[in-house]
């Protein structure tokens, strides 16, 4: 790209996030990869792009999205959170077949199920998977033996995993029955509800997301999703930080 372009311009990875392709982490991802072409020169970390510049991914071109969509989807069990993996059976984007591109904001792990938010809004994308943000996501656990009160007091006070060298932050609990309990999170590890259970000796059998922030699954079946609009909409930017 030449050096003398008027205007600011915007890093790379961020524009690949204003095109809805993934988020910012992610976009960087796929520049290291050399996926990304800007003006027909492999792309590099980095750069800043200008107006006029011509962006390609997979040799596509992409453009920033001028309205967005934010979408509310149930995933089932079995679908698994890539655009594309050879050995997948299912992808999310696969079953939610929607027909404009849209990325997630957090993962469910294969064997999981429940709400995911998905978005061209690759801002959005940024606020919500910020940890140090701590927005809420609601999570229905299902174990397998009886649960105690010292094992959910235990889980609320916050669970070192020494697999990932970290101390989860402290949760709140409420239990359903006598082998199922709600969990409030405000981060986001990998397998993180999963691991807390293994520490004490519990086995997850079924795990379901049911809240992001004041964005509730009631209402979906699986692999059914709605649009986001309205005032649900805008609470969701506010307590995202973003207008």
């Amino acid at each position: 790209m030449e050096e003398n372009k008027s205007g600011d311009g915007i890093r790379l990875n961020k524009y690949i996030a204003q095109c809805g392709i993934c988020s910012r982490r992610d976009a960087d991802k796929l520049i290291d990869e050399k996926r990304i072409t800007v003006n027909g020169v492999v792309a590099e970390q980095g750069i800043k792009v200008f107006e006029g510049d011509r962006v390609l991914f997979d040799g596509k071109e992409v453009s920033p999205c001028q309205e967005h969509v934010v979408i509310a989807y149930n995933k089932p069990v079995g679908v698994v959170c890539t655009e594309k993996d050879e050995h997948a059976e299912r992808t999310i984007i696969d079953d939610l077949k929607y027909d404009k591109r849209v990325t997630y904001a957090g993962r469910l792990d294969k064997d999981s199920e429940g709400l995911m938010i998905l978005t061209d809004d690759g801002d959005l994308i940024q606020a919500m998977m910020k940890g140090r943000n701590g927005h809420e996501k609601e999570y229905v656990v299902r174990v397998d033996h009886k649960l105690t009160d010292k094992f959910l007091k235990e889980l609320e006070k916050g669970v070192y995993l020494p697999e990932l060298e970290v101390k989860t932050r402290p949760c709140k609990t409420d239990k359903i029955s006598d082998d199922c309990f709600k969990i409030i999170l405000t981060q986001g590890l990998n397998r993180q509800i999963r691991r807390m259970c293994d520490a004490f000796g519990y086995k997850v059998i079924q795990l379901k997301r049911v809240r992001v922030m004041n964005i509730k699954l009631e209402g979906l079946e699986h692999s059914e999703y709605r649009i986001i609009e309205g005032n649900e909409l805008t609470e969701l930017y506010r307590l995202a930080g973003l207008k």
